[in-house]
């Protein structure tokens, strides 16, 4: 008999696919809210809306050799967690409450945000070295969960 996808599983999966729309040249992220195992809210990185991608104008970040994790303020894009933040508020939609799927652990920029939004828990799979967030978030006593993403059908 086949098992049922777990939950963690299923909304990571979405995660992925949603970071495909992602139009940043360096890397795909991705991030979902979900409440009572509802999708209230999906966000991938790239340029704000009415302005051109960094698939077209190319990478300032790049042309500048600014390092990942680095100069935040030095980019077209917003960040995944960013971008589910705005589509809940310009939808009405509380976070409050709500666990977060990312593709990647949010920074320090995007914890504090989330924090704020009243988030009950974070679930990522690729790390990120920011020792500031970590320790935000071990503060506030929200649980950030790092889970294995298995790529199914590969």
């Amino acid at each position: 008999m086949q098992q049922r996808l777990p939950w963690p599983q299923y909304f990571m999966d979405i995660t992925y696919m949603v970071a495909e729309r992602s139009t940043c040249l360096r890397r795909k992220v991705g991030a979902i809210a979900v409440k009572d195992k509802r999708i209230l809210a999906t966000g991938y990185n790239g340029a704000p809306a009415s302005t051109s991608h960094c698939l077209d104008v190319g990478c300032l970040r790049a042309e500048l050799g600014i390092p990942s994790g680095q100069r935040h303020e030095m980019c077209r894009g917003l960040h995944a967690e960013q971008n589910v933040i705005i589509q809940a508020a310009v939808h009405g939609v509380s976070l409050a409450g709500a666990e977060i799927y990312c593709t990647t652990m949010p920074c320090l920029i995007c914890t504090k945000m989330l924090l704020n939004c009243g988030i009950k828990g974070v679930y990522y799979v690729e790390g990120y070295n920011d020792e500031l967030a970590a320790a935000m978030v071990n503060e506030a006593g929200i649980p950030f969960t790092k889970i294995d993403h298995v790529v199914r059908g590969a």
